[in-house]
């Protein structure tokens, strides 16, 4: 029995191994386009999604009497094993490419061609019993077949996200619950401001990051809009009367997605607004996700030179010279996870304007920006709550201390005293080292101990009342 077969297309022949279910423009593919070294088996859920159009596609085209029913059912049956992972082996072609994702377009078309072709009794490449061009991509273009599959993707990978990124907002939140006592110093361009409950602050980490789960979710619904049926250009050359909307109803159903076909397929064929959208939330969240590390690297400074507020997790050691340092790695890694997002959108932004005319072609890039910012952002969000956050200890005495010895406590001041008696004790306080406690109540006896203990109290620092 021979091991390898022969395969052609209008370029000519090519052997390829027995045992591969891929083909020839697959393997052309493979030797065009050597650029990332990542194929889109990495990306499981778009293989997945691009049997899912395949299905949706063999179905409508069934009902409508366009592709023999045998073969159609071969193919739904060999879109579900490529769906279930069987054959991710076999999507190799690299996640950036020339040709608008025609490669990854045809390396499925000819995996399931060949799945389906076994099924029916028939050796790979026998492609008169089941064809990747004539029957597995009928009534299709790559150019709404790839972008179809690409949001089914998407949205699928969103989940995972947005899971990961509401888990690390909780665990923030838990954190401020247990917080909730610990006085200390609030700072504004990193000089003493006014003191606040340490709870509070990590609360509004939680905070910042849950008004990015309505923007995933914004995000979510714009991308949930296909161009299936548009085929080339949005004319739906080659696909029957119906067709369309047909395939769109099969896609939800086999996705159980809230799929939605675009009202102009013209188009809806060139638009990457969505992407562009999608990308810029993505940034949004990167950048405050290193906002926060820089805070939390601030926050647990020195130990003994720095802020000190709070400790991290110790988790490795951090310097091969100096003995007992130990640096704050997952902040650290996390910054740096974001600085790669914040330029995947600029990637993106430069992809979404190089379209012209009737298609993008740039798409690809598009794809593996996106697929690489959702990965990388999320396992950020899990290293970042497991690695740091839930192991964050409060050095509540420490932070109470900074208050009580700050000027900044001096603006509790401001309504009994005004802010030029305020200013003046300020001065002092800074220029002479000694407290404003001395200052405005035992030397200016400006006010009262009995007044100065009412001012200060734990509970009017970290929720003043108004008081004269």
């Amino acid at each position: 029995m021979s091991t390898s077969r022969i395969e052609h297309d209008f370029l000519g022949e090519r052997a390829l191994p027995n045992n591969v279910y891929y083909g020839i423009q697959t393997l052309r593919a493979l030797e065009n386009f050597r650029i990332t070294g990542i194929p889109i088996r990495s990306e499981p859920l778009f293989v997945q999604a691009l049997a899912y159009v395949k299905k949706g596609a063999a179905l409508a085209n069934k009902e409508l009497g366009v592709l023999d029913p045998a073969i159609a059912d071969a193919i739904v049956a060999a879109c579900d094993r490529v769906a279930a992972g069987e054959f991710d082996d076999q999507f190799l072609t690299d996640m950036i490419q020339g040709g608008a994702g025609t490669s990854v377009n045809m390396n499925a078309n000819e995996v399931i061609a060949n799945v389906a072709l076994e099924a029916l009794g028939h050796p790979k490449g026998d492609y008169q019993y089941c064809h990747p061009n004539n029957d597995v991509n009928c009534s299709q273009s790559t150019n709404d077949a790839y972008p179809t599959a690409f949001r089914i993707a998407l949205n699928n990978k969103l989940v995972g996200y947005r899971e990961a990124l509401g888990a690390l907002a909780e665990a923030f939140a838990a954190k401020g619950a247990e917080f909730h006592n610990v006085l200390k110093m609030g700072r504004t361009q990193l000089q003493d401001a006014v003191p606040m409950n340490m709870g509070d602050e990590f609360h509004a980490f939680a905070t910042n990051l849950r008004e990015e789960l309505l923007r995933i979710d914004d995000s979510r619904r714009l991308i949930s809009e296909i161009n299936m049926g548009a085929t080339a250009i949005g004319t739906g050359v080659n696909t029957p009367p119906g067709y369309a909307g047909l395939v769109t109803q099969h896609l939800r159903a086999v996705t159980g997605l809230d799929l939605l076909l675009a009202g102009d397929l013209i188009e809806a064929t060139y638009d990457t607004g969505a992407y562009v959208q999608l990308s810029g939330v993505l940034k949004r969240t990167a950048v405050k996700l290193s906002k926060i590390c820089n805070d939390l690297r601030l926050l647990s400074s020195g130990p003994r030179c720095g802020i000190n507020e709070i400790n991290l997790p110790a988790l490795q050691p951090g310097s091969s010279i100096m003995p007992g340092k130990v640096n704050p790695v997952v902040p650290e890694v996390v910054n740096q996870t974001a600085f790669y997002v914040i330029g995947a959108d600029l990637t993106v932004t430069m992809a979404a304007e190089a379209g012209q005319l009737q298609l993008n072609v740039m798409e690809p890039v598009i794809s593996f920006a996106l697929f690489t910012s959702i990965s990388y952002l999320t396992n950020a969000c899990d290293t970042l709550r497991e690695k740091c956050v839930v192991g964050i200890t409060a050095n509540a005495a420490h932070a109470a201390a900074l208050v009580h010895n700050s000027i900044g406590i001096v603006t509790q001041l401001n309504p009994v005293l005004g802010y030029e008696a305020s200013a003046s004790i300020a001065k002092e306080a800074l220029a002479t080292g000694k407290s404003v406690h001395d200052i405005a109540v035992t030397e200016r006896q400006l006010l009262t101990q009995a007044k100065w203990d009412e001012i200060f109290t734990f509970e009017n620092l970290i929720r003043p009342v108004f008081m004269q």
